[in-house]
């Protein structure tokens, strides 16, 4: 790298050498790309695949990774008379220099394509040169333009001579290359049961730990519920870390490293639940303990400890409970049974949960003799 220019409008530049000489190595594409959308899927990617190497320690927001977009336009069914590495009949390119996110890559896009629309429906034409682009603008800026096709005219320096990669290098680290993102999504939606989209998500999510926390939890999960196959522990342990923990992490405004619980906490909750000892709601409470960074005891402790253990009703007791609150809201029993509102049925199993002490009403029990006596 050589040094970093800062734009201070109207006529100051800052230059910045302290990253004078750090190694930088670039990644072209063909122009193959037809969209803005694509273009930022294609860095996201990229991004994906470095990190995953330990090619690229950390992302765009840390000054990781940086692209520079061409952009050109022509009139569909026109030839443009510019190419570029063998790709001919393109518009003439301009090129934004070091956009710094994803959401940058893709507004920037559209920004010059638009103004170069503009330009080009005006009778004008657009000139070779590189543009700018800042966080929140509209519009990309010109800062300098280009001399010819070849806009930078460096010389050979003696003392860096060139850096000849062999075959046998190439083999040695292609054959020693960790799991790559498309590998692993596919792996956890095979070994774990979660959709395409659930795999998407927790293998991007906070550079892998999330995937790793699951993971762990699951291997936890096996001696606790033998009964149990492994794709529906992944799907329980895949569901809990990205819509539960994720739920709550999202409400209490926190990130993944504020997390205080740990995979075994994880595993308690799901283990007795899926068991049937304890409550979703009482699950969820234990998901706030186990986090509130208020105790260091574990799960299993809370649980007996704070007597969440579930106590069930007997069946007479439920369909008592749930004839009270019937004769308490008759229209509502009207809108199920007259008028074949099914949704309704839920809003009697919450007021049941409501009812009901903590630990005694199980959910599935509850809308069982709900319909049940609805249906007499």
């Amino acid at each position: 790298d050589t040094a970093k220019t800062t734009h201070h409008p109207p006529s100051n530049y800052h230059i910045d050498y302290n990253r004078s000489g750090h190694p930088l190595i670039e990644i072209i594409t063909l122009p193959h790309i037809h969209s803005p959308q694509t273009a930022a899927a294609v860095v996201r990617k990229l991004q994906s695949v470095l990190k995953a190497v330990d090619a690229c320690t950390t992302g765009m927001e840390f000054g990781g990774l940086r692209a520079d977009v061409n952009v050109s336009v022509r009139q569909r069914g026109t030839i443009g008379k510019s190419s570029y590495s063998g790709v001919a009949g393109l518009g003439q390119r301009t090129e934004i220099k070091n956009l710094s996110s994803f959401k940058a890559v893709e507004d920037a896009i559209v920004a010059e394509r638009d103004r170069q629309i503009t330009v080009l429906e005006a009778g004008g034409t657009i000139a070779g040169e590189t543009r700018g682009w800042s966080l929140g603008a509209t519009e990309t800026t010109r800062l300098r333009g280009k001399e010819g096709e070849v806009d930078y005219r460096y010389m050979p320096d003696a003392d860096l001579p060139p850096l000849i990669i062999g075959n046998d290098l190439i083999d040695h680290l292609r054959s020693r290359l960790p799991e790559l993102p498309d590998a692993t999504i596919e792996r956890v939606h095979r070994e774990y049961g979660l959709t395409e989209k659930d795999a998407r998500t927790i293998v991007a999510l906070d550079g892998g730990d999330r995937l790793e926390f699951m993971e762990a939890t699951v291997e936890l999960l096996h001696p606790r519920l033998l009964d149990v196959d492994d794709l529906k522990l992944g799907r329980l342990a895949g569901n809990w870390v990205l819509h539960e923990i994720g739920g709550f992490l999202t409400a209490n405004n926190q990130s993944w490293s504020d997390l205080k619980m740990y995979p075994i906490d994880l595993a308690d909750i799901i283990a007795y639940l899926t068991r049937g000892e304890i409550t979703s709601r009482t699950a969820k409470q234990l998901l706030e303990y186990a986090n509130g960074g208020s105790t260091s005891r574990r799960v299993d402790c809370l649980i007996h400890d704070l007597g969440l253990l579930l106590r069930p009703l007997s069946d007479d007791e439920y369909c008592n409970l749930a004839q009270t609150i019937m004769d308490e809201n008759p229209g509502m029993v009207a809108a199920v049974k007259e008028k074949g509102q099914k949704g309704k049925i839920m809003w009697f199993v919450g007021q049941m949960m409501r009812r009901g002490e903590e630990g005694t009403i199980e959910p599935e029990k509850a809308k069982e003799v709900v319909e049940r006596i609805l249906a007499e």
